[in-house]
């Protein structure tokens, strides 16, 4: 494998680990807006913001550790027959079917860019009473499908320099 891919490797999966390690800790974020809900229920003034605010961690905590979760293998696959296959046909299979996961990761990218740029334009807020800018979170969607494109792509090459016989 060229030097370039080898890096380009690396960076991506040392971008991807590094991020996902963040995004765990928006876990402890959502159960603190969620806390505060409750409390707040229980001895105020209900607050109007912490159910929106827990979806919006909640996407960004799944869209941020995507990348991270496939890097790991912790996805769910359907292992009826992986498993029992030899390293080189898993590799096999994979090659073939990495590229339904790319056209599907581009395709949700292509139509995120088009809503990130809308909401951006017109200042799109939610319908809802506390009514956030939704820009922040279609930002962190698109940025999240972006990286397990490039995760994916990736796997990719590590599955073909692994048919080759060239190890990472």
């Amino acid at each position: 494998m060229p030097a370039w891919i080898v890096a380009f490797v690396r960076v991506v999966e040392g971008f991807n680990y590094y991020v996902g390690r963040m995004a765990l800790y928006l876990f402890f974020a959502l159960g603190g807006i969620l806390l505060w809900s409750i409390i707040a229920k229980a001895f105020f003034r209900p607050p109007l913001w912490t159910q929106e605010m827990s979806q919006f961690t909640l996407v960004a905590y799944f869209m941020l550790g995507g990348a991270y979760s496939l890097q790991l293998g912790s996805n769910v696959r359907m292992d009826l027959l992986y498993q029992r296959w030899s390293p080189r046909r898993r590799a096999m299979i994979d090659i073939v079917t990495v590229f339904a996961m790319i056209a599907f990761l581009a395709i949700i990218i292509w139509g995120g860019l088009d809503s990130v740029i809308y909401a951006l334009d017109v200042g799109e807020r939610s319908r809802s009473v506390w009514r956030p800018y939704l820009a922040p979170v279609k930002i962190i969607i698109v940025t999240g499908a972006l990286m397990m494109l490039l995760q994916s792509i990736c796997f990719l090459i590590r599955d073909i320099a692994f048919l080759r016989g060239v190890e990472f």
